[in-house]
């Protein structure tokens, strides 16, 4: 019986990988056989600790760090795992973070570039440039995390995260119809609140608990929930899959 998931002599670039759904999802994919590029920019701690787990089950992975908002780190990071893994067959565009709960009057003009340089303007810049390749092989898939923030507007004080990871949904339809002629697909994950570092860092226990009341599934969900969404992005199951957006968030949100 086929494997649709089977990624086997794949290669994928997996940004913001050190904790949470980056790292969950660099597991996935190697589990299922590609060799895993893993992305940081300060946490070396916890990416060397996906890179110790993918090896420690047999599989392959290299640790980069590079900061996805600057373009000679980019250049770099992509030149690497072409050459250490072979040519990128899968980019997963995870790294983001809210950065700062602000509300309108707060938020200053430079706080705001750097939520938007880093939650979207990166996703252009890092698939600006794997692109290339991909075009030249006729094939890819291309994974970006957006957000329910990205559809309601998000929580307390996170609207430019939001504006941000709406406009990601955007960009996700943009590229997708550019490239798809080229046989790459173009898709996107929209976690709900998922049990990670991210709320650990931005969300308070009453605001988690406020959270939980509405979602009808009556709890978070996981990193590696969301991670096996991004795993079925990118293997051949979702093979007519293209512009889409896939809501991971327990019923919370329902389109």
């Amino acid at each position: 019986m086929q494997n649709y998931l089977d990624l086997t002599g794949k290669v994928a670039l997996v940004t913001g990988a050190s904790s949470g759904i980056g790292a969950a999802t660099a597991i996935a994919l190697a589990a299922q056989g590609a060799s895993v590029a893993i992305n940081y920019n300060r946490n070396e701690a916890g990416a060397n600790q996906v890179q110790q787990t993918i090896t420690a089950a047999g599989g392959k992975a290299i640790v980069i760090q590079a900061d996805v908002t600057k373009t000679a780190d980019i250049k770099t990071m992509i030149e690497r795992t072409s050459t250490e893994l072979g040519p990128i067959d899968i980019l997963v565009n995870n790294a983001g973070s809210l950065v700062e709960r602000m509300k309108l009057l707060e938020l200053t003009e430079e706080r705001w570039d750097d939520i938007m340089n880093l939650n979207l303007k990166s996703v252009f810049l890092v698939t600006q440039a794997v692109a290339p390749a991909m075009i030249e092989r006729k094939t890819g898939s291309i994974i970006n995390l957006t957000s329910i923030a990205g559809r309601n507007g998000g929580g307390p004080g996170a609207f430019a995260y939001a504006t941000a990871k709406g406009g990601l949904i955007t960009l996700t339809k943009g590229i997708a119809k550019e490239l798809a002629a080229y046989g790459i697909r173009v898709n996107s994950v929209a976690p709900g609140v998922i049990d990670t570092p991210f709320h650990e860092t931005f969300s308070t226990a009453a605001m988690i608990e406020a959270f939980i009341k509405t979602i009808p599934m009556g709890r978070l969900g996981t990193s590696e929930e969301t991670a096996k969404v991004i795993l079925f992005l990118a293997s051949d199951a979702a093979g007519y899959v293209c512009g889409e957006t896939i809501e991971v968030n327990g019923g919370q949100l329902m389109l």
